[in-house]
């Protein structure tokens, strides 16, 4: 399964997803910044599974059907950050759905996910990452589950990385930087968080339109026992 995940930075690398979508045979595109107004029903093959409702810019999931079926779907709310409280950017920061392959009827979860700002701290971060991974369980308890988006997580990911183990889960990172725009704060912002799949690797694209680089992430679902607390 080739999942690619995208901040489009307020919309504005919207334009490129067609085109993404085509030169690397994707399956399914998570979306993060994305206006949800103005978003189609289809890109390049792929059928709208869900948007966020409750905020403009949003998050958004499609999924290829002639692969899978989308079986149920679920938008929820993160803890609110101070930035959240004042501007009001996003309500809904995790959007999980439910995916049941047509030829061998396996389900699995993919997820997209967006975490608050830098503005916030990162123990706040860790309390939205936890509570969406919870609620992933919750969509499919024991389905095999992928969350990709822009986690906004810079520094001191192997704290980060213990805590999602902590919950049976994997953090695995893409090969390259996927945040370029500020001299100080450029790193690794955009990766995975899985149970129940063998990430073969997570490249990062070329950059676009975005001040994120969108990440192709290769998975497929693992044919071992998942870790004791999944």
């Amino acid at each position: 399964m080739k999942v690619i995940s995208y901040n489009l930075r307020k919309h504005r690398a919207a334009v490129e997803l067609s085109k993404l979508v085509d030169e690397h045979a994707v399956d399914v595109l998570c979306l993060q910044e994305c206006d949800t107004r103005d978003i189609p029903q289809e890109i390049a093959g792929l059928r709208l599974a869900e948007a966020t409702q409750r905020n403009r810019l949003g998050l958004a999931v499609y999924y290829r059907d002639n692969t899978f079926r989308a079986v149920e779907v679920r938008a929820i709310a993160l803890k609110k950050s101070l930035h959240d409280y004042v501007l009001k950017p996003a309500e809904e920061r995790m959007l999980g759905v439910r995916l049941r392959d047509i030829d061998d009827g396996r389900e699995v979860i993919v997820a997209s996910f967006h975490a608050a700002p830098l503005t916030a701290l990162n123990s706040l971060r860790r309390h939205q990452i936890r509570t969406a991974l919870s609620e992933l369980q919750s969509l499919g308890p024991g389905l095999p589950a992928l969350m990709v988006g822009d986690y906004n997580y810079p520094v001191f990911k192997e704290h980060l990385g213990q805590k999602v183990r902590d919950q049976g889960y994997e953090l695995t990172l893409s090969d390259a930087r996927t945040y370029t725009r500020y001299r100080f704060f450029r790193g690794h912002y955009d990766f995975a968080t899985s149970v129940g799949f063998d990430i073969a690797h997570i490249r990062t694209l070329p950059q676009g339109l975005s001040d994120h680089l969108p990440i192709l992430v290769t998975a497929e679902v693992s044919t071992s026992p998942p870790p004791t607390g999944a």
